[in-house]
């Protein structure tokens, strides 16, 4: 895994420029670095070496010097790739994935791209024509960013790597925090900064002569095939599992794996068969997943390091975690994803997680919603719009909630699996006047897409666009790489979900159960404690702890002094309602703490 920084321009300092935005992102690889500089551009590279440790420094060129290539990420069929350019007359100097790519574009173009399996962002230059090519992989995995506006135009891994760069000009982009209140992330291919934009999943980029052209070259379908059996299903996915396992196993380094109580990194923890898993709780017990996590690791033979986070610990490092995000990201989770990467990267450059299995096997607990209650859905909906209006007053408390939320049709209610603040309530806390647009605006034309499906496989797909990207993925990259470790998702791999993207809803939700195909598969390598586990995300007692007068002061403090954001006297409100017990505001609280804090970080102490 490595880090990428670049720029196009005529200015005289390139060399020393790129080489402090290099050293911006050096946690992304501490192991070498390499620049290539011309009249026309900057290119930077920090690398953490995996396969082909000895000669596999970048950038790499080809035959006649005329290209190179930068890669952040790894490219699982390189070898197979290989047989086929070589057979083509290609000529390779190097045992490296990144290789591949080179010859890859040189022979196939962006061709090439549908032919990888992997996770990857990378940069192709044309030394003679001075074109720049990026991309980015099917499902996000790894990052890119660029920035532009009527003079620059720079990318990178990270967006902090902008920062050393004379002419990039800092501004907050204040229309994203309206939507971020509602998701909990920085949604949409905007930023938090004005003009850094997100390289969106599936696209490629060409920049020559100072024009931009992005275009799409990937995005996923759910086509159910009704026509195979449970069976059928159960054996083809069990191989291609297996097979990707496999895969992601390649490195010339060793290979741990993230374990926590669930099924998703269970299964790959035992179907590995890694020598080490890394888990981290808390001192609570309701909130830590260590003796799960242990008595697993016992069964299978494997060594397991964890580590119990204190709140001490877990608010000290807050403020330099939001730093690495490079947005606000409000999943308290996130930062206990610091501290299993920290202890991980003590042991090993490489670990396996469960990232993905969810959105596509159908694993979150709301998907089960359409069938469990189904019995509601049969109300006529004018009526339950009707019921819906009457208890709005009342729509936080259980029960009520149930019947406000089932009052609106799906496409007007699901942005996936967080929904923070509502537009109205939005209006309420800041202090200034919102945008008019709202999250249906973003969520909209994903849902025309899927006009057709179940609503099953509508959320699965809301999910996989917004969630997965831009709150899953992006902290599992983020902060694996903070702390300069690779972390590899085995389920998002391109030949497993172009199967599994096929299996119809009855396999997915069944019995009572969610990612029920999934779960029959993990029960034959995982007792049914683990296998049929409920789904729990990471839990953090950041509920109990905003209750705490030492945790409650310190966010009051924070809130006391955003008036430039937020009405003060508002958010204090939802802290003292949380404190008292009357509502449980935790989540909202902890999504206005966190860009306060970000906020601070990016424009306040830097």
């Amino acid at each position: 895994m490595c880090g990428i920084v670049g720029f196009a321009d005529k200015s005289k300092n390139k060399k020393k420029t790129i080489k402090e935005m290099a050293d911006l992102i050096i946690h992304r690889g501490p192991d070498s670095d390499g620049y290539y500089t011309d009249d026309e551009v900057a290119l930077g590279f920090r690398r953490l070496s995996i396969i082909d440790l000895d000669s596999g420094d970048q950038p790499i060129y080809n035959e006649d010097k005329t290209k190179l290539v930068f890669l952040n990420g790894e490219i699982y069929n390189y070898k197979y790739l290989k047989e086929d350019l070589i057979a083509k007359g290609h000529k390779f100097t190097t045992n490296s994935d990144t290789e591949v790519l080179l010859h890859g574009y040189e022979e196939y173009k962006e061709e090439l791209l549908p032919m990888l399996r992997g996770m990857f962002a990378f940069i192709i230059y044309d030394i003679n024509t001075h074109e720049l090519f990026g991309a980015r992989d099917f499902y996000g995995i790894k990052p890119l960013y660029y920035y532009q506006n009527d003079k620059e135009f720079m990318f990178g891994s990270e967006i902090k790597s902008f920062l050393a760069h004379p002419n990039f000009k800092k501004e907050l982009n204040r229309d994203m925090l309206e939507d971020y209140l509602t998701f909990q992330y920085s949604v949409g291919e905007d930023t938090f900064f004005k003009n850094v934009y997100k390289l969106r999943p599936g696209h490629y980029f060409k920049y020559q002569d100072g024009k931009l052209e992005i275009k799409e070259y990937y995005s996923i379908k759910f086509e159910p095939d009704n026509e195979k059996s449970e069976e059928e299903w159960k054996k083809e996915i069990k191989e291609l599992l297996e097979d990707s396992i496999k895969a992601h196993k390649v490195a010339d380094v060793e290979v741990g794996s993230f374990l926590s109580s669930g099924v998703d990194s269970s299964f790959i923890a035992t179907a590995s068969d890694v020598d080490k898993t890394f888990t981290v709780g808390w001192d609570n017990k309701n909130y830590s997943e260590i003796d799960y996590a242990k008595e697993l690791s016992e069964m299978i033979g494997v060594e397991n390091i964890s580590k119990k986070i204190s709140k001490k610990e877990y608010f000290d490092n807050f403020s330099h975690i939001q730093y690495f995000m490079d947005e606000p990201l409000a999943d308290p989770s996130a930062i206990a994803l610091y501290f299993v990467a920290n202890i991980a990267s003590q042991n090993v450059k490489v670990a396996l997680s469960g990232e993905g299995a969810d959105e596509i096997f159908g694993g979150y607990n709301i998907y089960h919603e359409p069938y469990s209650v189904s019995w509601y859905y049969k109300i006529p909906y004018f009526i339950r719009r009707f019921l819906g209006i009457l208890v709005y007053p009342f729509r936080h408390h259980r029960g009520f909630n149930f019947i406000y939320r089932r009052s609106h049709k799906l496409e007007d209610r699901y942005i996936g699996n967080a929904f923070m603040f509502e537009p109205q309530e939005t209006k309420k806390i800041l202090s200034y006047i919102p945008k008019k647009t709202t999250y249906k605006d973003l969520t909209k034309s994903y849902y025309e897409k899927t006009k057709d499906y179940d609503d099953v496989t509508k959320m699965q797909y809301i999910d996989f666009n917004f969630w997965l990207i831009g709150d899953i993925l992006l902290k599992a990259d983020k902060m694996s790489m903070a702390n300069s470790l690779e972390v590899r998702v085995p389920f998002l791999d391109r030949i497993l979900i172009d199967n599994a993207r096929r299996i119809p809803t009855k396999y997915k939700i069944k019995d009572g159960k969610t990612k029920y195909l999934f779960r029959e598969i993990a029960h034959e390598v995982l007792p049914e404690k683990w296998s049929n586990k409920k789904k729990l995300g990471f839990p953090v007692p950041i509920r109990e702890w905003l209750k705490e007068d030492d945790t409650y002061n310190l966010v009051k403090e924070k809130f006391e002094k955003s008036s430039e954001f937020f009405k003060p006297e508002k958010i204090i409100k939802l802290l003292d309602e949380h404190k008292s017990g009357k509502k449980d505001n935790s989540r909202k609280i902890w999504t206005i703490f966190s860009f306060l804090t970000w906020y601070d970080e990016y424009f306040v102490t830097r």
